[in-house]
């Protein structure tokens, strides 16, 4: 593995992980790249589980839902039951 450069700048996992799926949702690749060179493979995909499992946690206690009633809906899985009514 090469030195590290000094004048480029450190990334952390989770900023990698952010990143990186915002670039997936904004169809970016330019920036998909980008995210996915700041660190190794698996230290992404640590990353992006992460976020999932904390994005879909935030939304099932805002909606006062069960964790895999919200996930299975999420990715349009049977078993996620009708919305419920704001």
């Amino acid at each position: 593995m090469p030195p590290r450069d000094p004048a480029r700048p450190r990334h952390n996992v989770f900023e990698a992980a952010a990143i990186y799926v915002t670039a997936s949702v904004e169809e970016n690749p330019d920036r998909l790249d980008e995210a996915a060179g700041w660190v190794a493979p698996d230290a992404l995909a640590f990353g992006i589980n992460e976020l999932a499992c904390r994005a879909v946690t935030a939304l099932a206690k805002e909606r006062d839902e069960p964790v895999e009633v919200v996930a299975r809906r999420l990715l349009g899985l049977p078993g996620a039951g009708p919305a419920r009514p704001a």
